[in-house]
């Protein structure tokens, strides 16, 4: 069983990009070398900036290739909510990003010939028992009036057509929510940023920046020093102690995945016919989809606790438990793969990107961070053209304030989970 993700571990060779040296300045420095990063750093060289993004380890370790390899439409708040919270012309505004990011997506696959499995499968939202069903019809009336998204609310026995499983009670289906080999869309996005003029430099960490009088930064780090008229910002959950503003204000969740043996493609069928994505109705819920060598991938929270070789292993364990109370007809398959890694939440459940003392950022994705950070990269760069308009986050940034007694270390996530978790159980 490899402890790798599957996505980077089955997509190309990436070329050696460490031991660069740096240029002495650049129009833009981009840290951080997940997607967010990337689209930014190929967007603002489209643009013809002289644009050098650095990068702690390798393209796509960190959230960017570790997650579950999904690309769906809908915000991270309930529709309602957001229109409670922000008004209806702005949830819309906001809602309306969240399509055209996955829209996004698939342009620049096609525009950069990045084969990388996307394909438009549609998404089932999950309802674990049989009175969530009718939320999710509420759902559906509040999508279509409110925000113009048709989707298709499935019965109990409509699933049998969509999932080799009774464990379900419903599903509001989204036919335009699509899958992709994310790791194959990441190496995709680091070569298409090449072609337009970027520089990409591998383990070489940014330790510092110092903001100069007369605008613009020198950034630090591990093998020389670069100056900048902009600098963005693109560590989201891997944000780490040279960004301690960043740190302070979000919360970083521990996310684990199991993906089995191939299952070939008749067995496939049998468990996900359609090739849906699913993601359960629950607070504490996981996600599962196919691979596109017919394995099954299932991924959730597991435990409330940080990414590392032996807590990847226990999780794992609860994963594959999960994963047959659902699918029993998978209880002696085997599991090939096992990681973890670090999803970025902010405390109000939005993304959140602009600018703080000269610095831009884009972070804070909250479990969409595959089609959201690329949209944000592309809009970020925008904005550092002088166009603030193109930032749909704009005014939603992250406090001024940090949160008191925090430092970056979610020490509260396993009575945020138990809570959770009970929550799950009794609603």
């Amino acid at each position: 069983m490899k402890q790798i993700p599957y996505w980077l571990d089955t997509a190309p060779q990436l070329p050696d990009r460490t031991g660069r040296p740096l240029p002495e300045s650049a129009d833009v420095v981009v840290i951080g070398g997940g997607l967010t990063g990337l689209s930014t750093a190929y967007h603002a060289a489209l643009k013809g900036a002289s644009v050098v993004l650095v990068e702690k380890d390798k393209i796509g370790s960190g959230a960017s290739g570790r997650n579950g390899s999904m690309c769906t439409q809908g915000i991270t708040i309930p529709p309602g909510e957001a229109r409670k919270r922000y008004g209806q012309e702005r949830a819309l505004e906001l809602y309306n990003s969240f399509r055209e990011a996955v829209d996004l997506v698939e342009e620049l696959t096609l525009k950069e010939q990045i084969d990388c499995d996307f394909v438009r499968s549609g998404r089932l939202g999950l309802a674990c028992k049989a009175g969530h069903v009718e939320g999710l019809q509420a759902k559906q009336r509040e999508l279509a009036e409110n925000f113009g998204h048709e989707t298709v609310v499935l019965s109990k026995s409509d699933l049998r057509a969509e999932i080799g499983s009774d464990y379900y009670h419903g599903a509001l289906l989204d036919p335009l929510s699509a899958g992709l080999h994310v790791g194959k869309f990441v190496v995709g996005m680091a070569a298409a940023a090449e072609r337009a003029g970027a520089e990409i430099h591998e383990r070489n960490a940014a330790t510092g920046l110092t903001r100069l009088p007369g605008g613009g930064f020198v950034v630090e780090t591990l093998h020389g020093t670069i100056r900048a008229k902009q600098v963005m910002a693109a560590t989201d959950a891997y944000s780490d102690k040279s960004m301690p503003w960043f740190r302070k204000r979000l919360i970083n969740v521990g996310s684990f995945i199991i993906v089995t043996e191939p299952l070939g493609e008749a067995r496939a069928k049998e468990l996900i016919p359609n090739g849906r994505l699913l993601v359960a109705h629950k607070n504490v819920g996981h996600y599962v989809r196919l691979t596109p060598d017919n394995r099954l991938a299932f991924g959730g929270r597991a435990r409330f606790a940080p990414s590392n070789p032996a807590s990847d292993i226990k999780s794992g364990d609860i994963l594959k438990r999960e994963m047959t109370e659902i699918f029993p007809q998978l209880a002696g398959v085997r599991i090939d793969y096992v990681w973890g890694g670090m999803v970025g939440f902010s405390w109000d459940r939005i993304p959140h990107a602009g600018e703080v003392d000269g610095l831009y950022y884009s972070m804070g994705y909250c479990g969409h961070g595959v089609q959201m950070a690329t949209y944000m990269g592309r809009a970020m760069a925008d904005v550092m053209d002088g166009k603030p308009e193109a930032n749909p986050l704009r005014g939603l940034g992250f406090p001024k304030v940090p949160v008191p007694f925090y430092n970056g270390t979610a020490w509260f996530l396993p009575f945020g989970g138990a809570y959770y978790k009970a929550k799950d159980r009794w609603s």
